[in-house]
């Protein structure tokens, strides 16, 4: 696996929109001071040509034109890292236009960013061997105060922290608006994780423990990728089957029925071979209930089977605070009702 360079002191931050771009409020706000914040850090910037552009169906620009501003940044030299600066809906189709050959063959390089993004941390270690960081798009590094989760991920880019430990709250509503866009989370709602070994649920004082290699992200876009000639989790998790493979995943447009159907997928495809955990974030679609199906029963459903740690609600995706994971890297885990922990190494 291979493991860029940290960010150091006086570097260079870059930004591409591989998805959308900060073109309309409150993302263009939220972009602004960010960079006013990385800049009063001493850091030097640099714009991708997309990253305020709102020209494409679903992302920034054209297809063609969103995989050459990654291709660009991959293959030069004048940054040290990249923010996406955000979500959106079709990043998938700009994958015929990048050239993981050249990223394989040039120094490796953080790259941040999720949902969506999926499309990238996820194909970044199993196409090019290479880690890449599932976290904060640029936007959210300019609230007003920063929020702890997005220290964490800032720390992560720079070396400075590897073992992240879960949040108190989480918000369920925010207040972020075309008119409040630099409103802090909005942490209303207690952080309360359910830790299962196969389908049992374990006592608040019973922890699970794991380790394995990360691999995983925003679950709508995990499915898309199954079965393409994107899908190399086969081959990735004989690679590293002597780690074993723990799992994160989230999702956001998807209901309970679409998790389960999403998971269902997944396994017939053969993607949890060498499994040692899952991990699951609070889903958007967080209390729903369909016809006696929540989103447990959707993913015990189908995962119990493994007979291995289950932890969900974990701060994972679209109802922050989320930590920051090193997709690709080996990680150490620890979780509870009340509190988890997880030791991210670089082997």
């Amino acid at each position: 696996m291979r493991y860029p360079d940290f960010l150091k002191p006086g570097g260079t931050i870059g930004f591409a929109a591989p998805s959308f771009g900060c073109n309309i409020e409150p993302y263009r706000s939220g972009f602004d001071n960010a960079e006013k914040k990385f800049l009063e850090k001493g850091y030097f910037l640099k714009e991708g040509p997309n990253s305020r552009k709102g020209e494409g169906i679903g992302i920034s620009n054209t297809p063609q034109k969103c995989g050459q501003e990654l291709n660009d940044f991959f293959k030069s030299a004048d940054t040290d890292c990249l923010i996406s600066c955000g979500g959106g809906e079709l990043m998938c189709e700009i994958l015929d236009f990048v050239d993981f050959e050249a990223i394989k063959e040039n120094p490796a390089k953080w790259y941040m960013g999720y949902s969506d993004n999926t499309n990238l941390t996820f194909l970044l270690p199993t196409l090019c061997d290479t880690v890449a960081v599932y976290g904060p798009c640029a936007p959210a590094f300019g609230m007003e105060p920063w929020h702890t989760s997005i220290d964490d991920a800032f720390q992560v880019l720079t070396g400075e922290k590897l073992i992240l430990r879960g949040y108190d709250r989480w918000e369920k509503e925010s207040a972020k608006d075309e008119e409040h866009p630099l409103v802090p989370y909005q942490l209303t709602e207690p952080v309360v994780r359910k830790c299962y070994r196969g389908g049992t649920l374990l006592t608040d004082n019973e922890p699970v423990r794991f380790s394995g290699r990360l691999l995983g992200g925003c679950l709508d876009i995990l499915c898309t990728l199954a079965g393409t000639v994107y899908d190399r989790v086969s081959d990735f998790a004989m690679r590293y089957k002597e780690d074993g493979i723990v799992w994160f995943m989230e999702s956001c447009d998807l209901n309970v029925f679409d998790i389960r159907r999403a998971l269902w997928q997944l396994e017939h495809t053969g993607w949890f071979k060498h499994v040692k955990g899952f991990i699951f974030g609070r889903p958007l679609c967080f209390g729903q209930e369909m016809m006696g199906l929540d989103t447990y029963r959707a993913v015990l459903g189908i995962l119990e089977k493994y007979q291995v740690p289950i932890v969900m609600d974990a701060d994972l995706g679209h109802l922050p605070p989320m930590m920051p994971l090193i997709t690709g890297s080996m990680a150490d885990i620890e979780a509870d009702a009340g509190g988890m922990c997880v030791k991210m190494r670089l082997e």
